[in-house]
């Protein structure tokens, strides 16, 4: 086991800074004000990673906070996302970060993509970032919640913010500007991950209430 520092409530599976601001000021909106120090990541506490060799986002997640959760006791919080094309049936999906072949190249990612789609009208172009987001904890309480940032894909990149896919996806709500010419305040409000969070958030307020009222 991984032990977390005193005063340690909930850790969350990543080693992104930002997810983890993300995710407290969301549980703020909730009126659940954490303090400082009480959320930290896998990062911070250098827990192990687990495979993740589901095959839903869902999986993944799941697969992330079960790991996080044994190993520092604590109720844990993970993600999984990515893009899901509506004539690729859904793909690239979980295989989103290593459509082409390797792990975390988004050049080559994006360039594999818009050649799949080079023919493809602008009408039939529909795609959507999707996110789901798990809470598991010690006791064995399991709960996941989805979210989506659905638009059209550019047929060339745009922006420079963000990263992955971020410049070929138009979000509905962006005016017909990609994902990566957002500035990151606007795509936090719409995008797949806050909304999984926000939808997740009442339940990790509940949990952690629950255990300053037992502990």
């Amino acid at each position: 086991m991984t032990p977390a520092p005193d005063g340690v409530r909930l850790v969350l599976a990543t080693h992104n800074r930002k997810k983890l601001v993300e995710l407290t000021a969301i549980l703020a909106e909730q009126g659940f004000d954490m303090g400082e120090g009480a959320v930290r990541t896998a990062g911070d506490l250098g827990a192990p990673e687990p495979v993740e060799d589901g095959v839903t986002f869902a999986e993944n997640a799941l697969l992330k906070a079960r790991a996080l959760a044994a190993a520092t006791g604590l109720p844990a919080v993970a993600d999984d996302s990515g893009l899901a094309v509506d004539v690729l049936g859904g793909a690239p999906g979980i295989f989103s970060a290593r459509w082409s072949g390797r792990h975390g190249d988004d050049a080559a990612n994006l360039e594999l993509l818009l050649a799949q789609l080079g023919d493809v009208r602008p009408e039939h172009r529909g795609a959507g970032f999707v996110c789901a987001a798990a809470l598991v904890t010690p006791d064995g309480r399991e709960e996941v919640r989805t979210g989506e940032m659905r638009g059209v894909l550019l047929t060339a990149p745009r922006g420079t913010n963000g990263f992955g896919y971020d410049p070929i996806l138009a979000p509905e709500e962006a005016d017909g500007r990609a994902a990566a010419e957002l500035e990151p305040a606007e795509k936090n409000a719409i995008s797949h991950r806050g909304k999984a969070f926000r939808a997740l958030a009442p339940v990790i307020a509940e949990v952690l209430r629950s255990t300053v009222n037992t502990g």
